[in-house]
């Protein structure tokens, strides 16, 4: 406890790598998403069986499996994040040229389960979403880039970077999954934005943005059917933004009570995308709030830790993980209260899902690497001529 209040310590030469990661590891991080892995149980076992029973399974089988899956996260999670930040590079680079090809591959081998976008992969016993996978290797080789370009007679990293992004982006959009591309999009603009990129690019990029939205509403029925639905001032209560409000508004300060809310028999995605509506009217405002402050005490800690170093790919690669995994809550919870457009997007940790979880824990694994406390100086002795 005495660690989580004053900081881990420096590690020694020659310690164990247990002890050592121990020593080094964001503690409060860890420990939040922890808490938001046994929240997602605790709320699957509320959304989950009345899609089961639809489905024709067990009651608790979609429970069993996020159970699986969030064992198989948090492990993945645990050993990403005793790698060096050298291996989190070396294997992102690695896991981008699969996800890449995967992504690829996906208008041959890929299927949409009926949903109208070519997204997964059938496996036969589960499904696989290349995309989820392709965000965090992709920031972190993005950050690469970035960082390279900053050294005396470096590589044009910035513009490779730049190339990069719009190239996934692309493949993302002719899925279509304009909300995974978004994402990939703003993980990159905050990391370029942090390297220094010049304000004017930055306007530029967001004309590009507008225009590229305006396009997309123009020639695509499925996006100019959600931007309507989010902009019209009436709600239809059959659709599934209607229930999840009313679930909310039900909900109150302290909820109706545990197994007593009625949104997940009328919401097929309950479990998923909608899983804080559950909380919400079973539990009321109160937990919805906790699971905000977990999410808010992860990225604010991880940007606090990583404003002290000094290595510019740690920075910008951990700067970008941080944000991109803040972001999908926040765009997750703002389509269930309406902020924003509706959105099949998972809250981390908390959704039901293989790849979403299992990439998760990839994703925060390498945070909480990036953000180990190292046996070196801070940034702000550079800055008081002490480096």
């Amino acid at each position: 406890m005495t660690e989580m209040v004053y900081g881990a310590v420096p590690a020694q030469r020659g310690e164990p790598i247990l002890p050592k990661w121990w020593r080094t590891v964001d503690k409060w991080s860890l420990s939040c998403v922890l808490i938001l892995s046994v929240v997602g149980l605790l709320l699957g076992l509320a959304a989950s069986p009345p899609l089961a029973a639809r489905n024709g399974f067990q009651p608790f089988h979609y429970v069993e499996r996020q159970a699986a899956f969030g064992a198989l996260a948090m492990v993945a999670m645990l050993l990403t994040s005793m790698l060096s930040p050298t291996l989190v590079r070396r294997l992102s680079v690695l896991g981008f040229v699969g996800a890449f090809i995967a992504l690829a591959l996906l208008p041959v081998l890929g299927t949409d389960f009926g949903k109208g976008a070519v997204r997964w992969y059938s496996l036969g016993f589960a499904s696989l979403q290349p995309s989820e996978f392709m965000k965090p290797v992709f920031i972190v080789v993005s950050a690469w880039m970035l960082a390279a370009s900053q050294e005396i007679n470096g590589p044009p990293g910035k513009v490779w970077s730049v190339s990069l992004c719009i190239l996934i982006v692309g493949m993302l959009v002719m899925q279509p999954d304009f909300g995974q591309a978004s994402l990939v999009l703003f993980g990159w603009a905050v990391m370029y934005f942090v390297a220094g990129a010049p304000m004017l690019l930055l306007l530029g990029m967001a004309g590009a943005v507008v225009l590229g939205g305006t396009v997309a509403y123009s020639s695509s029925e499925h996006f100019a059917r959600r931007i309507d639905g989010f902009l019209s001032p009436e709600v239809d209560p059959t659709t599934q933004l209607g229930y999840a409000t009313n679930a909310i508004r039900e909900g109150g300060l302290f909820g109706v009570g545990v197994g007593e809310g009625q949104v997940k028999w009328s919401l097929p995605d309950a479990h998923t995308d909608f899983i804080i509506a559950v909380a919400a009217e079973e539990y009321g405002l109160i937990l919805v709030m906790i699971i905000i402050a977990l999410y808010c005490l992860v990225v604010v800690r991880s940007l606090l830790r990583l404003m002290r170093e000094r290595d510019p790919f740690i920075r910008l690669a951990g700067t970008g993980l941080a944000c991109i995994f803040g972001v999908q809550a926040m765009i997750n919870m703002g389509v269930a209260v309406r902020l924003l457009p509706a959105k099949g997007m998972t809250l981390p940790f908390v959704s039901y899902g293989g790849s979403s979880l299992i990439a998760a824990g990839i994703s925060v694994g390498m945070l909480l690497a990036l953000t180990r406390t190292r046996p070196q100086g801070e940034i702000g002795d550079i800055l008081r001529g002490r480096g």
